[in-house]
């Protein structure tokens, strides 16, 4: 079902398997009654099968019905709860919560990635927890094969581990790497430049540019542009 409601931004969202045997990826937003927004969630499955989609749709669902009081850090922990509660699979994930001041606050684990969106700058918000970053931190010497490791997830990451952040911008891009990796910000933005485009056009370049991976986008358009928010059912 879908529903508007003025005063809020519009956002759609896209998403493909591309060649892989299962799409793992999942998204969820949830905006609860009286609450101040909504809350939006991207995972990411660790693996291609059948348990790692359910943990990213798990993980998604139960981030975004977190309360928007208790922050995106809880929403990660409550994730981790879920994701603990099933028999196996794991997933990255981040989160965006509105923010009392406008905005959002994000949290995050793994390669999942928030961008910050205004008409025309893209402005990446998050920092990889891969391998190829914590070298590359060090100014260490990093191989092609440690950007696919990552060094947080949903399963296994404490509470002193899940990165933080906040925007004041109300556009807002929310990907999987099976997005971000093949474009880059260059193209991302050479997409989202374009009159009438977003998350489905941004998965479509993704997988044209030779994307290997489920390739996924939430985005938020940014209120300057007058529209109103479509919301969806929650993954689950």
């Amino acid at each position: 079902m879908i529903t508007t409601r003025p005063g809020y931004p519009r956002w759609h969202t896209a998403s493909a398997q591309g060649p892989r045997s299962h799409n793992a990826d999942a998204v969820g937003a949830y905006a609860a009654a009286g609450g101040p927004g909504i809350v939006f969630a991207l995972a990411d499955g660790v693996g291609d099968d059948p348990t790692a989609a359910r943990a990213a749709r798990v993980a998604a669902a139960a981030a975004a019905r977190t309360a928007v009081h208790k922050g995106p850090v809880e929403a990660v922990l409550a994730a981790q709860r879920a994701v603990r509660e099933l028999g196996g699979g794991d997933a990255v994930l981040v989160v965006a919560m509105p923010a009392a001041q406008g905005g959002y606050r994000i949290a995050w684990v793994g390669d999942a990635r928030a961008y910050a969106w205004d008409g025309g700058t893209l402005t990446k918000l998050t920092t990889d927890h891969t391998l190829a970053e914590y070298f590359r931190a060090r100014h260490q010497p990093v191989t092609p094969r440690m950007e696919h490791v990552v060094t947080t997830s949903v399963r296994t990451a404490g509470a002193d581990e899940i990165g933080t952040t906040e925007t004041a911008s109300t556009g807002l891009l929310l990907t999987s790497d099976g997005v971000h990796k093949p474009l880059a910000a260059a193209g991302m933005r050479a997409v989202l430049a374009r009159p009438g485009t977003g998350a489905a056009e941004l998965v479509e370049a993704a997988l044209a540019r030779g994307g290997s991976d489920n390739a996924t986008a939430l985005y938020v358009e940014p209120l300057e542009a007058g529209s109103t928010t479509v919301r969806f059912p929650v993954a689950a």
